[in-house]
């Protein structure tokens, strides 16, 4: 039999012998499209703000003074009316976005260009000044799908002005194709973008993030920190935070009003490394700076590791207080052979809960 192609509008599949493929092109391909008209929106609606927010700045003799103003009460006005995703930075980033793709959609009625990268990527390419490098990261990034982390990371590398002027362009690729080979798109990554959740209105799932160990272990530490009556107050599980480059969440995140100061809790599935503890000392510094209050103590991070071998904790906190930390935090803070026992403790129970399953 002949192969068929059928199609509605942009979902479609080549007719074969075989259902199963058949029903999957299907899927694959409402998924395609279900994925790039949501992008499409997503960067049209930022592109359009940020042109609207430019319009506004231009009516100020003041612009830097006029526009922080317009920015300000812009965020909240909107955050009111449609909650999380129009931060002051976001609201500046679409500002940045019009400026730098001024002529990215030729009429805003035509046909969207399926070649757009996603709203992550866009953000990246506007840290770029260069508009020529800026370009030509673009331009790359679509031929050969980079993954955000892999254009992230050949941005902070110079790989624009590295292969420019080298002698040897093929070894120089083949070296960053060596490097970036781990960073492969992830079909989830797009779900997974909170500003995609925040875009179609959707509350994020800390199920993307989390396996099941990992949420057996935080549901119970959270619970066990809670039952030590210490003064802890439970603020955030899985909590968002984003940088420019970036998105972070925080497992845990708990008050305790006895030391005045927040405590953040982050667990690995694997071995603690020097990236760990210097992601926990950014999120210190973060919280000292975004939401500490007058009168409240240096923020106290907590890295819990759950690797088979070596259940360990790791206490981190900043400014240089490490006294403060010995003779008082210490004091309403679990021990790391507390800590490391509740660990042992959840995930015995987890692997003879999952025996149990796969016995029934």
């Amino acid at each position: 039999m002949d192969n068929l192609r059928s199609s509605i509008d942009e979902i479609e599949y080549i007719k074969s012998e075989d259902i199963f493929s058949d029903t999957k092109s299907i899927i694959e391909s409402a998924r395609n499209y279900a994925y790039s008209s949501v992008n499409v929106s997503l960067i049209k609606r930022n592109w359009l703000l940020g042109k609207r927010i430019f319009e506004e700045f231009l009516l100020g003799e003041d612009r830097a003074e006029y526009g922080a103003k317009v920015i300000k009460s812009l965020s909240k006005k909107l955050t009111q009316e449609y909650g999380k995703g129009f931060t002051k930075s976001n609201l500046y980033s679409f500002y940045n976005f019009y400026k730098a793709y001024q002529n990215i959609f030729q009429t805003l009625s035509g046909k969207f260009d399926n070649r757009l990268l996603s709203w992550s990527h866009y953000l990246i390419l506007t840290q770029v000044i260069d508009s020529n490098a800026r370009n030509w990261y673009e331009n790359e990034a679509l031929k050969e799908t980079w993954s955000v982390r892999t254009l992230q990371r050949n941005i902070s590398s110079q790989y624009y002005y590295r292969i420019l002027k080298s002698q040897q362009k093929e070894l120089v690729e083949n070296e960053m194709k060596e490097l970036t080979k781990s960073y492969r798109p992830n079909k989830l990554e797009f779900i997974k973008n909170p500003m995609i959740t925040e875009f179609l209105g959707l509350s994020s799932d800390s199920a993307f993030t989390e396996t099941d160990l990992e949420k057996c272990i935080l549901s119970n530490i959270q619970k066990f920190l809670m039952e030590l009556g210490k003064g802890y107050a439970f603020v955030a599980r899985q909590q968002h935070i984003h940088t420019e480059k970036q998105d972070y969440f925080i497992d845990l995140v708990f008050y305790n009003y006895i030391l005045k100061c927040f405590v953040l809790i982050d667990l690995k599935t694997s071995k603690i490394t020097h990236q760990d503890v210097g992601q926990m000392d950014m999120y210190i510094r973060m919280y000292d700076e975004l939401k500490r209050n007058e009168g409240d103590n240096p923020t106290i991070g907590i890295v819990l590791c759950s690797d088979t071998d070596a259940d360990i904790a790791k206490y981190s906190i900043m400014n240089g207080n490490e006294q403060l930390f010995a003779s008082k935090y210490k004091l309403y803070l679990p021990t790391e052979e507390e800590l490391r026992a509740e660990i042992e403790t959840q995930k015995t129970m987890f692997y003879l809960q999952q025996n149990e399953e796969d016995k029934e």
